[in-house]
């Protein structure tokens, strides 16, 4: 019986060794020297943080967690070089990160062939949602006509009947694009497709100006966005002709950007004024951390840690099989800044969009405020086109 006892117990120490053996590899892509790359950076480690973990090594969920982070300097091939190394030489189970969707459709094929998880924390490609879907593939952002989607409604909603639209001409602002005019019932007078990082607006104000629209739509994120509303205000155009934004304005490009944003509208996935306890947590954290309020950028990486240890929590630590660490992640069973949500087939979050506006705070200083509800869980338009073979219901 001793004998037995004895084996029984070596067995079961065999197989908890085997179990914790186990370890999660992380490579996480982004433009680390961009603004936008360095507030994903800050809001994925203080979701790190908040799972108990500060170096390489330390578990998550009881699994031992590596994360290694490459500079794709926004750029498609130095991004797919980032992804080839991950894979060939650490052997990463998640590439997480990227921010834009050129560099996010560069680097597609090779992650998803090798069965790895390709995890968005920004990038939202309409071809990752729709006929390049996988099922290794996951976001915890939206798809680029999502937002714009919402803008477009809420444009129709307050009665615009002729509007002008600008943005950088890559995939992201011609999904931006296109999502608006499916949404938006009144005429777009006028596109303007400018340069990606492009910093002087004066031509494109000039024609603006002549156009003489009712509402300027922009989509502009970063240091673009920036230059665009300081140039705005100093056009005058704001006196005769509303602005509405889409990843323009947030809580930290309104500190440089100043009083040029008051009386300007944007839709945004995040509820950042939410007293819910997970927003909070996050917000205060990240304030006390930092020294500034976070912004979507921040939140939808934050959320992908969260999202990474409720899949390791649903598969009991087995992240060696990256499909069920997909469907476990896909349940989005973990508690997220923007409330409870879940997942379309695609792994795109089926979500709310709200209505924010810039206003004077109490201290003279503009602030944002969440104004109202456009969309109720919002569903993408690409999804239909996912092919049934990538898709998990």
């Amino acid at each position: 019986m001793r004998k037995l006892l004895c084996a029984a117990s070596l067995a079961t120490m065999i197989a908890a060794g085997g179990a914790s053996a186990e370890e999660l590899r992380i490579g996480f892509i982004n433009s680390l020297n961009h603004p936008i790359g360095k507030w994903q950076v800050n809001g994925f480690r203080l979701g790190l943080e908040h799972l108990g973990w500060k170096k390489n090594g330390d578990k998550i969920e009881g699994v031992s967690v590596s994360v290694e982070y490459c500079d794709d300097q926004v750029k498609p091939d130095v991004g797919l070089s980032c992804a080839k190394k991950f894979i060939e030489k650490s052997n990463v189970q998640i590439v997480a990160g990227i921010i834009w969707s050129n560099v996010m459709n560069a680097l597609r094929t090779t992650v998803v062939r090798n069965k790895t998880i390709l995890m968005s924390t920004n990038a939202g490609s309409s071809l990752l949602a729709g006929r390049n879907c996988s099922r290794y593939f996951i976001s915890t952002s939206w798809e680029n006509h999502q937002n714009a989607q919402a803008m477009g409604r809420l444009v129709t909603d307050e009665g615009i009947k002729r509007a002008f639209f600008l943005g950088p001409n890559y995939q992201a602002g011609k999904d931006n694009l296109n999502g608006f005019k499916s949404t938006y019932k009144g005429r777009v007078i006028g596109t303007i497709m400018y340069k990606l990082g492009a910093r002087d607006f004066q031509s494109e104000l000039t024609r603006v100006r002549a156009a003489r629209p009712e509402a300027v739509v922009t989509f502009s994120p970063g240091p673009m966005g920036i230059a665009f509303m300081k140039q705005w205000a100093a056009s005058g155009l704001g006196k005769s002709t509303k602005l509405y934004q889409i990843f323009v304005v947030d809580h930290i490009t309104l500190l440089p950007i100043g009083k040029a944003a008051v009386g300007t509208f944007h839709t945004n996935q995040w509820d950042s004024d939410s007293t819910r306890p997970a927003n909070q947590k996050f917000v205060k954290a990240y304030i006390a951390k930092h020294k500034i309020h976070p912004n979507h950028f921040g939140a939808q990486a934050y959320d992908g840690a969260l999202l990474i240890a409720s899949g390791i929590r649903g598969t009991g630590g087995k992240v060696n099989d990256t499909l069920a660490l997909m469907k476990a992640m896909r349940k989005a069973n973990y508690a997220s800044v923007r409330g409870k949500y879940r997942y379309n087939v695609n792994g795109i979050p089926i979500q709310n969009f709200y209505k924010r506006e810039v206003v004077l705070g109490p201290n003279g200083k503009p602030q944002i405020r969440t104004v109202g509800l456009v969309y109720a869980n919002h569903v993408d338009s690409q999804w239909r086109k996912c092919k049934k073979s990538e898709r998990i219901n």
